[in-house]
């Protein structure tokens, strides 16, 4: 009982944690380039995970260590720089709303590379939930006929490695404490990330001087500590005690605090996406149906 009780609280701080982080990515964006976002937040992150230490990486092995950085580029470093870029072009909601995409490929993901098996009432949510995300993105795309959509492909991209990383943490590993792998994530892409920083000539006056880079600064360290570095680590522990659907389904609950932050950041919001929205929470309820996820 205490298991299935700490699962859905895990779930819903994580919704409300990821929720708010696409319009801090946006509020972000004001001051910095997406590249430079995108970078600063893996740095922070890591240095933030980094005072936790370094022992529990004391006796892992070679190949738990190589499934650690694999998850890292997958789950952390690419995805940062995607959804920068994404956010640049459209609305913050809009792209949390395709965030919703990960369950849906989770479940295809892991059954075609990892032979998890999904229960037919949790594909059916998972189907129901992908149906209302397709309703908010095709009214979104009405409201805003000015956004590029282009830019969505990049958060698709991201929501495939999403799903890769949520099947390698349930495969290979299991047994690793979340912390440890949380830091081992950002072991293997910090200095990847301090690079990228430095070829996008961020230490340069023109930047350092710029008069909206000490408030993009301040939404950075919101997202680094909350969106990305606590969150990291509650996400593993999430996967460890559920499912890899159930966890993925962090991300249908995502567009609703979303865009609440969107609705009052001034994007619109009509009826039609409140009606699609009820799909989304629909689709959660029958894919965590199963007693035994």
């Amino acid at each position: 009982m205490f298991k299935i009780n700490q699962k859905w609280l895990l779930l819903i701080i994580l919704s409300i944690i990821w929720g708010s982080s696409f319009i801090l990515i946006k509020k972000s964006l004001i001051g910095l380039t997406p590249i430079q976002l995108g970078a600063l937040r893996i740095i922070i992150s890591g240095l933030i995970l980094f005072l936790a230490g370094f022992k529990g990486f004391r006796g892992l092995s070679k190949r738990t260590l190589k499934w650690i950085v694999i998850a890292g580029f997958l789950g952390t470093f690419f995805p940062a720089f995607l959804f920068a870029f994404a956010i640049s072009e459209i609305d913050s909601a809009v792209a949390s709303i395709l965030n919703s995409l990960v369950p849906l490929n989770t479940i295809i993901i892991g059954f075609i590379l990892f032979q998890i098996i999904s229960s037919r009432k949790q594909i059916i949510g998972m189907i129901i939930g992908l149906i209302g995300t397709l309703l908010l993105i095709s009214n979104g795309a009405n409201i805003n006929p000015e956004q590029n959509y282009w830019y969505t492909i990049l958060v698709i991209i991201a929501t495939i490695m999403y799903a890769l990383n949520v099947n390698i943490i349930k495969r290979h590993l299991q047994e690793v404490p979340p912390l440890t792998i949380a830091i081992g994530n950002f072991v293997a892409i910090i200095i990847p990330a301090f690079i990228v920083l430095l070829i996008d000539g961020f230490f340069t006056s023109e930047v350092l001087r710029s008069a909206d880079l000490k408030m993009a600064l301040f939404y950075v360290v919101l997202l680094s500590i909350f969106g990305t570095a606590l969150a990291k680590i509650m996400f593993n522990k999430l996967v460890q005690i559920s499912t890899p659907v159930f966890a993925s389904s962090v991300t249908y609950l995502i567009p609703i605090i979303a865009l609440m932050w969107g609705v009052l950041d001034g994007e619109s919001f009509s009826i039609w996406q409140a009606l699609a929205t009820g799909f989304i929470l629909w689709g959660v309820y029958l894919a965590n149906y199963n007693k035994q996820v």
